[in-house]
């Protein structure tokens, strides 16, 4: 799981909108976009973390974008052009639960691909459960075939990993779907990383490892050494 929080004096509300499911056809209730991070996959993609999930995962670092309630309303086709002109090497669907608007992210997914950029998905669902999913559901199952890398499965904060690189919990699975991309890749071993941004007054602030907004910066410290203590380097100090 991958976080996100805007805090600012005053949020800007232009263009929020649209069905609480983001359910209309090619048209996505998003709740936030970065539209270049290297925090949320291999390489600088643009990153869009869709409103509402159907799980309420324990320690979820995004709650604020569990329920279905309506954020910003853009169109898939919106959305294939921002990234395309972005420069980025892909996009990553984020939330929220990319699933639970499968149908829309399923043309954005198709639409990028066709322009040569990746795929990268945060599922709370496993990849049996997609595939079983996909079977009776014709979203599903396009967004599934249009994406190359999977990180899936819920979170589990008893299980919590700090080591592993795009991933909130030790049962989470990073699945290789396509040829675009290879274990041996070594960006897929680095350091996890968390970006900051002021931008018109709104603090944007992504990346792993986030766990909540009181948290997200004093608890760097603490981040550090349960990271320490997991791979077997903590010192007394």
């Amino acid at each position: 799981m991958q976080s996100v929080e805007r805090t600012a004096a005053e949020e800007p509300t232009e263009g929020r909108g649209g069905e609480g499911r983001g359910d209309e056809e090619d048209v996505l209730n998003v709740a936030a976009i970065v539209p270049r991070t290297e925090a949320e996959g291999p390489g600088v993609r643009f990153a869009i973390w869709v409103q509402g999930c159907p799980m309420r995962c324990k320690g979820c670092c995004n709650p604020e974008m569990l329920q279905f309630t309506p954020r910003e309303a853009i169109p898939a086709e919106t959305l294939i052009e921002r990234a395309c002109a972005a420069g980025v090497e892909g996009v990553s669907f984020l939330g929220g639960e990319p699933f639970a608007q499968a149908r829309g992210l399923a043309r954005v997914a198709e639409g990028v691909r066709a322009r040569g950029l990746t795929v990268m998905i945060f599922s709370g669902f496993t990849l049996a459960e997609l595939r079983e999913r996909a079977r009776g559901d014709a979203g599903a199952s396009r967004l599934l075939a249009a994406t190359d890398l999977l990180v899936d499965g819920r979170y589990e904060a008893s299980s919590r990993t700090l080591t592993r690189r795009w991933i909130g919990s030790r049962n989470q699975v990073l699945h290789f779907l396509s040829a675009r991309y290879s274990e041996d890749d070594p960006r897929f071993t680095a350091n996890n990383q968390v970006e900051l941004r002021l931008k018109g007054g709104v603090l944007t602030v992504n990346g792993w490892p986030l766990f909540g907004a009181r948290r997200r910066l004093d608890g760097a410290r603490e981040g550090a050494r349960e990271g320490a203590r997991e791979r077997g380097e903590e010192r007394d100090d």
